[in-house]
């Protein structure tokens, strides 16, 4: 079966060693990438496994769980990492996570913090992602002023309707 995380590979060679702890993420991306398959499959233990220790004191199981289990998770979209990579010790990957409530598609879009513990990555904590606001490009017609359809006619009058 193709992984959930979007690599393009197997989930036996992407992130099933990691779920089962056969082997540990070299990298943040990794990490993130199997957390998001983790949630996929339900595999709750490694969501809360990977959490970093400082981290776990307010870890709502439950709610991972619920989030888990009433969601089809529909892809992961990596925006951008910064560092988090083998021989760092701290990094940032910015996601998407596409996923479906019912017949609702929403958006999960976080950057999160990872940190390396005694050598093993851990995700540390997140932030989402606030929606840049839309700029009008062209200038905003005013009621009063002239069609840009180019009748002749005030804009309220013809297309403003």
């Amino acid at each position: 079966m193709d992984c959930p995380c979007g690599s393009g590979n197997t989930y036996e060679r992407c992130c099933e060693p990691f779920i089962k702890g056969e082997r540990h993420p070299e990298t943040a991306e990794q990490l993130m990438r199997s957390r998001y398959s983790a949630y996929a499959l339900q595999e709750i233990p490694y969501i809360h496994d990977t959490l970093h220790p400082d981290s776990r004191e307010d870890w709502d199981e439950e709610g991972a769980i619920k989030w888990s289990k009433s969601s089809v998770w529909n892809g992961l979209e990596i925006i951008q990492t910064a560092a988090g990579g083998a021989a760092d010790d701290q990094g940032t990957v910015e996601f998407i996570a596409n996923f479906s409530i019912g017949d609702d598609r929403l958006q999960h879009h976080e950057r999160a913090d990872f940190e390396k513990v005694s050598g093993r990555w851990y995700f540390k904590d997140g932030e989402m992602v606030k929606p840049k606001q839309v700029k009008r490009e062209a200038p905003k017609i005013g009621r009063n002023d002239p069609c840009p359809c180019g009748s002749g006619k005030k804009y309220k009058k013809c297309c403003g309707k």
